[in-house]
């Protein structure tokens, strides 16, 4: 196994972990009685005011914004208003759905990258990383299983448009960024142009060029936050939605600060890093530990017991994350958020 397929994963893993406090911290939230399109805007609001304030503090960043053209910048912000699609289906259905129900529903989007990579992306190489695919997803599904799962029918139809519309958020970024079918591997000593927060090379250079191939993770993510933070924004007002500071519960904060801080700035920007490493394909596969990561802080911090297929399904998907990192690795240049 590779040293950057090893950072790659770990970087997904705690991207996924982040990810899996969301909807925890959420449910808190909606206790106070606060609606999910208000905890959308306050979460981009915090998130996006600490990711461009981290990108004008860190070295190089400055110096990448100035760089950047207005094709690069359209087409992040537009990335990023994509997935607000995804962002609001998942928070809308937690909302009205159980967590468990939500992040089964969630988790078909792997199977939809892999099999949509395989004709606009870089697709799986060899055989074992379809075997991995096919334990994780079986492995996710008996993580969730036995939990009680009665929903609304909306909350249902909401948590399964999340995943197909990730999914293709995921497959768009990639290809703007450069990734194709057959594109091969950027060279190791491919030089570099300094580095931003140090994650990678601001002006790495690759095998394949694509619109956003060169714009630095942090610039990136601040930029698709924009995006995301306009059309969550627009929803907000057109719907007359109470987001003022004084309209919200105090109570609230410290759950919308969780999720601004841990399931969105921190985890999208380790989710970006790893899959810059991995490929789309296998990062969205490493990041099904994210429901494990979930039943486990619901036993933790809510005090609820893990059945024996639930240990199982953990188990399962550990070892299909383990079985794809040793397989041969996958580089691309891709710019993705999460919908967590």
């Amino acid at each position: 196994m590779r040293r950057a397929q090893i950072i790659g994963a770990l970087l997904v893993a705690t991207a996924a972990l982040g990810y899996a406090s969301g909807p925890l911290l959420a449910k808190g939230v909606y206790a106070t009685g606060t609606d999910w399109l208000a905890l959308l805007a306050w979460r981009f609001t915090l998130a996006g005011l600490l990711t461009w304030g981290w990108l004008v503090t860190a070295r190089g960043g400055r110096a990448a914004l100035r760089r950047l053209t207005a094709r690069q910048a359209a087409v992040l912000i537009g990335l990023g208003m994509v997935f607000a699609g995804n962002a609001t289906t998942y928070y809308a259905a937690v909302q009205l759905a159980p967590v468990s129900l939500v992040a089964l529903l969630l988790y078909v989007y792997p199977a939809i990258v892999a099999v949509g990579a395989m004709r606009v992306g870089r697709p799986f190489e060899g055989r074992r990383a379809w075997v991995a695919l096919g334990i994780s997803v079986v492995g996710a599904a008996l993580t969730i299983d036995g939990i009680e799962t009665g929903a609304d029918p909306i909350g249902i139809a909401l948590a399964a448009a999340s995943p197909v519309i990730y999914a293709g958020y995921i497959l768009l970024a990639g290809r703007a960024s450069g990734e194709r079918p057959g594109a091969r591997r950027a060279s190791p000593s491919a030089p570099t142009a300094g580095r931003a927060s140090g994650e990678r090379p601001l002006g790495s250079t690759g095998a394949v060029r694509g619109a956003v191939s060169e714009v630095p993770p942090l610039l990136a993510t601040a930029l698709m936050m924009l995006g995301t933070w306009l059309v969550v924004a627009a929803l907000a007002v057109a719907s007359g939605e109470r987001v003022l500071p004084g309209q919200i519960p105090p109570a609230a904060w410290p759950g919308l600060i969780g999720i601004a801080v841990f399931a969105t700035a921190v985890a999208i920007q380790a989710f970006y890093a790893g899959v810059s490493r991995l490929g789309a394909a296998r990062a969205a596969l490493v990041s099904t530990l994210e429901p494990v990561f979930t039943v486990s802080l619901a036993v933790l911090l809510l005090g609820e017991r893990l059945a024996p297929l639930q240990v199982l399904g953990g188990a399962l998907v550990v070892a299909a994350v383990l079985l794809a990192q040793t397989g041969r690795p996958a580089s691309i240049e891709a710019v993705v958020e999460r919908e967590a």
